[in-house]
């Protein structure tokens, strides 16, 4: 492993063309961010008003084609709004994987609701459809109107919640048919995977709703900010809730329920657009690295995490497999001791003390993932030359 090191940080620094310090992922502005952010500056409008964020909601509903997209804040925003327009309340239970970033999860939490944790698939490291499918038999039934219950507890569960990590997508038909039979409500947490096709359909545009993210460290960024992806009555809906649930009036102030002052900036909105005329490139570069890293990890211990067959992933972060624990550890100390950031996966979210209690079924596949996969540098040039 000690050589093998060697080789990968030699092979990402050539890559990079620098001996700085190399971060797992930066955001690189090349094209017109200047330009369009000064003249939100210059229009006054830079708040939560404006015509760029008109344009990055109906730029990125082209773009994945979705009949409506809802500016937010940023992705965890996005995922609340969803699973409430979902009609996820207080007490229910929404069935997610435990291999994600924790703001999956937190999102079902401002609900009141609570996660269930389903085992993921090895291959494509998002929601199994056959360990959903085996932990709702085992454990639910549907009631007479419709409504899928936790036996023991009599809880209502209300959705189902893949996350398309790294950007590679989850086994979208599975988890459809199976969402499909159950009644239950899909929603997809594609913050990861902003130009990620399945069966050259955008991920985030299967469920009833997606949401993304474009936190700093996403393909494409707007500092901070997400996007709800629905149909238009829902979208009608999420621009209300997000709105402060403000009615239109020439003058007065008049909210008609609770709301939230989830609204994206017009500054943001106008980095984001600027920023989604690059993501084709952006794409095809991360896309030609990963090629490579697929190269260099040939005939080693060590396996590269590829994209799911009939799928485009943007391979937003790029991830291997150890062979076991001590090997990932090795690796993560050496690569970071010598200034090439790589990070091991999120700790699973059953093993976090606020989740720690929540229902869940076998997660041999997540547990084995996380004991062994690395991510490595994965930014596209400009951000670390």
């Amino acid at each position: 492993m000690s050589d093998f090191s060697g080789r990968l940080i030699e092979f990402v620094r050539d890559h990079y063309r620098t001996n700085e310090f190399i971060p797992l992922h930066a955001p690189v502005f090349t094209g017109r961010e200047r330009d369009y952010v000064l003249d939100t500056v210059d229009s006054t409008f830079v708040s939560s008003v404006g015509a760029y964020v008109d344009r990055f909601e109906r730029d990125m509903a082209d773009y994945t084609g979705a009949p409506r997209g809802v500016a937010t804040v940023n992705g965890t925003a996005a995922l609340h709004i969803a699973l409430k327009l979902a009609g996820v309340e207080s007490d229910d239970l929404v069935i997610t994987q435990p291999l994600s970033f924790v703001a999956t999860c937190n999102a079902i939490s401002y609900c009141n609701a609570q996660p269930v944790f389903v085992d993921v698939d090895r291959k494509t490291l998002g929601l199994s459809p056959v360990s959903l499918e085996a932990w709702l038999e085992e454990n639910c039934r549907v009631g007479g109107d419709g409504v899928v219950r936790h036996n023991s507890s009599d809880r209502a569960v209300k959705a189902c919640v893949p996350m398309h990590t790294f950007g590679h997508p989850a086994n979208l038909d599975g988890l459809m048919e199976v969402c499909q039979r159950w009644n239950l409500v899909l929603v997809e947490d594609a913050a990861e995977s902003l130009g990620s096709f399945y069966k050259g359909r955008h991920t985030g545009s299967f469920g009833a709703l997606g949401t993304l993210s474009f936190n700093g460290n996403k393909i494409i960024t707007t500092g901070g900010g997400g996007m709800v992806l629905t149909s238009e009555p829902l979208g009608v809906r999420a621009k209300h809730l997000t709105t402060t649930a403000k009615k239109p009036h020439p003058y007065e102030y008049i909210h008609d329920e609770v709301g939230y002052n989830y609204r994206l900036p017009n500054l943001n909105a106008a980095l984001g657009c600027a920023q989604l005329e690059q993501l084709e490139g952006f794409i095809e570069q991360k896309r030609e690295l990963a090629q490579r890293y697929g190269e260099l990890f040939k005939g080693s211990e060590l396996s590269f995490i590829e994209e799911p067959d009939h799928c485009r992933s943007n391979y937003w972060l790029n991830a291997l497999v150890c062979e076991d624990n001590e090997a990932r550890n090795r690796l993560l100390e050496t690569t970071n001791s010598k200034g090439v950031m790589t990070r091991p996966i999120w700790a699973l979210m059953n093993q976090l003390d606020m989740y720690r209690d929540c229902l869940r079924g076998p997660l041999d596949n997540a547990e084995w993932l996380a004991e062994r996969v690395v991510n490595l540098p994965s930014g596209v040039l400009g951000a670390a030359q």
